[in-house]
Order: C-alpha cells, then sequence, then structure tokens
C-alpha cells in the first residue's frame, strides 16, 4: 500500500501556509496540519518543486514552522447521498445541525450524512443490464422528493448489473448493487458516493443550448428579461436594494424542483435571516414546507477566506448531482462578491501579478468556468435535468464597472441590475428595466418555446414594451430639464405610458397573497392590455388632466393586480378601466 505524503512548515502568512514535502503533491490535493491533537484541514493551491503552497479552511493561530502535514491524495469532496435535502451545512459540508455548540470548532469535522437513517430502497436495475456513471440503479423517498441511486460518477466504464438489493429499508452504507466491469473485476456501490467538488459532473448524455423558460413568478423577470431553464444570471446592486428578497421569491416561487441556497461570504445576520424564514416559507406549488427541498450552504463572512470558496463549489456539486436525477435545480448564491474577494486575498498572499483593483489576473476565466457548470442536460436515459444558477454581486459603493461585476456580466445571459434609485422610490423588485436584459429573448429556441406557448407575437410585445420604456424615460429627462409647461404634450403621454407599465408590469408585492407571484397566464393576459393601451392615441387639454387621467387608470390596474384572476373583483376593476379607456381615446 502506497504511503502519504507528508511534509513541514516552512511559513505562514495569514491563512496561506507553505509547506517543504517528502513525496508527489498534486494541484487542489487536501492535506492536515496536526497542530497538537487538532488537524486543520488545507488545500494545495501551488506547487513549486518541493515546496507546496496550501490555504487553510481554519484559524492559523498558533501553527509554527515544523508543524507536521500529512496530504491525504485526493481533492476537496463531499458526500451526495439520501439526506441532503433540508439540510445546513458550512462551505466544507460539516452539518452545522450536528454540530457541538453555537460555533464550529477548529479541526471539528461533522458528519454531513446521517449514517443511522434508513432508507425505503426500491430497485430499478435489474441483473445483466448494461449500465455506466450517472444511470440509475435504484430510488428512495427523501420527503417527498424522489431521489435516484446512481452508478457513482467515477466510474466511467460500462459495467453489468451482476446483483441489486431486493427493495426494503437500508442505511446509507448499505451494499444495494454489485458491477462486474469488462475485466470480470465487481465493485459494490452504497447509496453515498464522493466527488471533488472543482469537478463539474459530466454523466450525461449531451449539454444543448437552453431550450425552456424558467417561470418565477416575478413580472420584471418573466414578463421583460426572461430566465431560460438551465441559465445564468445574476443580480448586483447595492446595499438594501433588495437583493435578499427577490432571492427569496426566486427561490419560493421559481419553477425548481430542488433549490440551493449558498450565502458565501454574507453577513452572518443576513444568513441568520435565511435560517430563520426559509423552514417557515409554505411552497405555494404544492402547499409543504419549502425547506423540505431545500439545502443551505452557509460561509459567513466571519468564517475563515478559504471556505467561502469552497462554498460555491460545493452547492454547484449537489446542484450537479440532483441534475443527474432528471431533476430542476436552482442555485442561488449570496453573494459571489464575496467569494471573488476571497480569491483575491489568495492571490496577493501568493504574490501573484495583481489585475484591476488586485483581483487575480485569471477572475474572468474562474467565474466563466464555475457559471459554465450550470446548464439543462439530456441524460444517458433520455431524462432531462438541468442547473439554473443566478448569483448576486454587492459591488462596493453600487460601483457596476467594478471587475466582479463585468467578469460575471461576460459569463452569463441574464443581468438584473438593482438600481439604487429606484429603491429610494420604493419600486420593488428595485430591476433598472434600462440597464437589465436577457439575452435568451435572442434564442432561436426560446422564441420557438414562446411561439408554441404563448403566442406568436409575444417577444414583438416585449421588445415594444421596452421600447415605450425607454421613450418614457428619454421624455421624463426632458420634463426634468425644461419644466412641465416646455416640452409637448406628447412628452408627457410618452412618459405617462411608461409609467402604467413599470407601475403594473415592473412592480410588483412581494409580501402580498395574490401579487406576490402571477402565473405566466396571468401575465399575458395583464401586458397584453397594458399594451393594448400603450398604444392608444389620447387627447388632452393640458398635461395636468393628462397626468390626472393616468394616475387614475394606474391606481385601478394596480386593483387587478392584487385581485385575485378572474374573480369578480377582477372584472369590475377591468369594467372601470374599459369605461375609463373610451373617455380619452381619439376616434
Amino acid at each position: 500500500m502506497q504511503t502519504k505524503t507528508t511534509g513541514k512548515v516552512q511559513g505562514i502568512i495569514a491563512n496561506l501556509v507553505t509547506i517543504e514535502v517528502d513525496g508527489p503533491v498534486a494541484q487542489n490535493e487536501i492535506c492536515f496540519i496536526h497542530l497538537g491533537d487538532t488537524r486543520l484541514m488545507s488545500e494545495v493551491i501551488k506547487v513549486t518543486g518541493k515546496i507546496a503552497s496550501a490555504q487553510v479552511y481554519e484559524s492559523t493561530r498558533g501553527l509554527r514552522v515544523g508543524d507536521h502535514v500529512t496530504f491525504e491524495g485526493h481533492m476537496l469532496e463531499v458526500q451526495l447521498g439520501p439526506g441532503l435535502l433540508s439540510s445546513n451545512y458550512d462551505g466544507l459540508q460539516n452539518n452545522l445541525a450536528t454540530m457541538e455548540g453555537v460555533f464550529l470548532k477548529r479541526g471539528e469535522y461533522t458528519e454531513p450524512i446521517d449514517r443511522e437513517a434508513k432508507w425505503d430502497f426500491k430497485p430499478l436495475a435489474k441483473k445483466g443490464d448494461t449500465v455506466t456513471a450517472g444511470d440509475w440503479l435504484g430510488e428512495v423517498m427523501e420527503g417527498w422528493m424522489v431521489h435516484k441511486i446512481m452508478v457513482p460518477f467515477i466510474m466511467t466504464d460500462t459495467y453489468t448489473v451482476q446483483e441489486v438489493t431486493k427493495e426494503g429499508s437500508y442505511t446509507v452504507d448499505k451494499k444495494i448493487a454489485i458491477l462486474k466491469d469488462a475485466d470480470g473485476k465487481t465493485h459494490d456501490v452504497t447509496m453515498v458516493q464522493k466527488w471533488p467538488v472543482k469537478r463539474a459532473i459530466t454523466a450525461y448524455m449531451e449539454k444543448p443550448r437552453p431550450y425552456k423558460v424558467l417561470e418565477t413568478g416575478v413580472r420584471t423577470i418573466d414578463t421583460f428579461n426572461p430566465m431560460a431553464e438551465g441559465g445564468t444570471g445574476f443580480i448586483p446592486g447595492p446595499f438594501g436594494c433588495g437583493k435578499t428578497v427577490l432571492q427569496h421569491a426566486l427561490a419560493k416561487q421559481a419553477e425548481a424542483d430542488i433549490i440551493v441556497m449558498a450565502a458565501c461570504g454574507e453577513r452572518a445576520n443576513e444568513v441568520v435571516e435565511i435560517f430563520a424564514e426559509f423552514p417557515k416559507l409554505i411552497d405555494p406549488r404544492t402547499g409543504r414546507h419549502l425547506m423540505d427541498r431545500t439545502t443551505i450552504i452557509c460561509n459567513t463572512s466571519n468564517m475563515p477566506v478559504a471556505a467561502r470558496e469552497a462554498s460555491v463549489y460545493t452547492a454547484m456539486t449537489i446542484c450537479e448531482y440532483y441534475r443527474a436525477m432528471g431533476h430542476k435545480t436552482l442555485l442561488l448564491a449570496d453573494s459571489t462578491s464575496r467569494w471573488a474577494q476571497a480569491l483575491r486575498e489568495m492571490s496577493n498572499r501568493m504574490e501573484e501579478l495583481p489585475g484591476q483593483d488586485g483581483f487575480p489576473m485569471d477572475l474572468s476565466a474562474t467565474i466563466a468556468n464555475f457559471y459554465a457548470r450550470a446548464g439543462i442536460v439530456t441524460l444517458n436515459n433520455g431524462e432531462t435535468g438541468s442547473v439554473t444558477f443566478i448569483g448576486t454581486v454587492s459591488p462596493a459603493g453600487g460601483n457596476l464597472k467594478e471587475p466582479v461585476t463585468e467578469s460575471t456580466q461576460k459569463a452569463t445571459r441574464c443581468f438584473y441590475a438593482l438600481s439604487q434609485n429606484r429603491a429610494d422610490r420604493k419600486r420593488y423588485p428595485a430591476v433598472d428595466p434600462m440597464e437589465s436584459y436577457s439575452k435568451y429573448l435572442e434564442y432561436p429556441e426560446i422564441i420557438k418555446y414562446y411561439s408554441e406557448k404563448i403566442g406568436e407575437d409575444w417577444i414583438d410585445m416585449v421588445w415594444e414594451g421596452k421600447n415605450f420604456v425607454r421613450r418614457g424615460k428619454e421624455a421624463y429627462e426632458q420634463i426634468n430639464i425644461l419644466g412641465d409647461d416646455g416640452v409637448p404634450l406628447e412628452y408627457h403621454i410618452n412618459y405617462w405610458k411608461s409609467e402604467l407599465i413599470d407601475f403594473i408590469i415592473l412592480q410588483q408585492d412581494a409580501f402580498d397573497d395574490v401579487d406576490a407571484s402571477t402565473p405566466m397566464e396571468r401575465q399575458k393576459y395583464m401586458y397584453t392590455k397594458i399594451i393594448n393601451v400603450c398604444r392608444q392615441k389620447f387627447e388632452f387639454d393640458d398635461f395636468e388632466s393628462c397626468s390626472a387621467y393616468f394616475k387614475k387608470m394606474i391606481n385601478i390596474f394596480r386593483q387587478m393586480n392584487y385581485s385575485e384572476y378572474e374573480s369578480e373583483d377582477f372584472k369590475r376593476y377591468e369594467k372601470e378601466i374599459e369605461e375609463l379607456l373610451t373617455e380619452k381615446i381619439q376616434a
């Protein structure tokens, strides 16, 4: 048996430790530094000859030159198996529910999966079947979600099923199948497998471009800048603009089977808010608790810097695992700025050549490679699964020109820019309709999807609405400069048409039972109605009568938004709108 490589600590700079090794080590290999009886987990991030540089996932206080180090021979891994849902982990997949005390002690690593719990296993494969990595051998019910037990992703060859355990209740370490390879060697399979977090799981047949829309119930996203299933997007914005509330709305309402929340470097009070609120939230689609299909990866700003980086990779790996079961997964990362700051700190400590604002030179490539792991895939059995990734970015001072925002913008297809101005005016969600965009509106696959599901003219109507908003903004700027009397009446009409779209379509009350989530059928109905109003030519005597008229119309439309779709109140307000329109529309 090959002995483990060992080494001695040569230097310590914060959580960067240089180690002289006595054998081979690899990039991203895990090692443990021995501080008395405590073992501190670390990851090799650079190898130069016999010197390995490692980032320590714990506080390095008390470490000394000469301390002993052992190398494990594998990368940072997560355990994948039943029991991940409803769990709270840190970035290294330590189960926060089973730790002792309020804080994880240095060197304390808890078991992520309950080894004693029993699961009702039902076989899907049978003796003689030919299988490969990611193929389904059986299933268990994880709460009310179907959890597939798969051929481990590291087993990439072709295997023959020699034996499958009969239906029954077993622990995760129970052998549930025996597979035989081409050489006649047998391999035991349990319900748990391990996978290195920094490698993408590729156990699928193909990965096409996104061709479906992910409905979120948020009108400013679904109507104006849609997110594709398996797509990527990000939400940049300054503090206090509603990033967290918008993420909660997406988690609660989006058309996804599994939600993974990655709090990578957020302040502890915001993360506590997630822990306090999520268990209480009810899934509007199923009536069950939202936490039943959610996993939270928590790495707050007061936890070790290196673990922030690990947390986003851990979250993505769990999403890819459920994608291989044919589930739609949604990854919400808050915030990737803190992850990038962790990369910057490690890069600076290693004295690498800095890029813009001190970030690593390869920041754009690192972010792009990570976002590229999202996507919709066709599995070996023809089923589809997806990982949709929406991250938030917290640029300092709301500066959308800083490196993390610009690098993320290059890597993603949806850009939901939160505006401080809109937030100050209480226009929530504060997504700026002028700055934000969705490139999926230009995808032929998405255009075809909309034509078949909603209507052939839908995309044209979306662009028409965007044009109304743009013209309204231009008119608003002219009115501000020249005054109400200094511009033609047409400018006021254009401005109020854009306000109608803004108030009725782009703004939404996340805390109202009806308005919090809008199904696509209702979005189509209301948006078509608004666009038809905007197409009309109106006659007014002066700008004051124009303002009063549109304010009245906006108020009635807002009451429609707060009324149950097609209810008596909804129809009554609709009739009031029709009567109001007949007053001012040109013949």
